[in-house]
């Protein structure tokens, strides 16, 4: 989904990360030890350290935004969400990205702000 030419976000990022997270699961049967090795990636990265954990994923959405990632700025605005981020905390992470991304990462923090308002009406489906 990255290089989206227009500025719609996605259907619903609950959506978005559902039928993405399925179809992770075929490339986990494909590629077993690829998909375990990017997982322990991932818990290594977003450990708690000297950065806590929100920290952390308010850094990943802001690439995800300048990647133009959508799945990915659904995943992680997700784990926002779990780990009680405020808008505040978000519009700043957001406006990092726009100042290093320019104006396509403007366009996709649009794209962020509409995740954060899906998740923050509450729990996963």
């Amino acid at each position: 989904m990255a290089d989206r030419t227009d500025n719609r976000p996605p259907a619903p990022y609950r959506e978005l990360t559902l039928d993405i997270s399925a179809r992770l699961a075929t490339l986990r049967t494909g590629v077993p030890d690829v998909m375990k090795g990017f997982g322990e990636l991932g818990r290594a990265a977003m450990a708690d350290g000297a950065l806590d954990k929100k920290t952390k994923e308010l850094i990943a959405v802001a690439l995800s935004v300048a990647a133009r990632c959508d799945p990915c700025i659904g995943f992680h605005m997700q784990a926002l969400a779990k780990l009680g981020a405020s808008r505040q905390e978000l519009d700043e992470a957001l406006g990092v990205a726009v100042y290093m991304g320019g104006g396509p990462s403007l366009m996709y923090a649009a794209h962020a702000v509409a995740a954060y308002d899906e998740f923050a009406r509450g729990p996963d489906i």
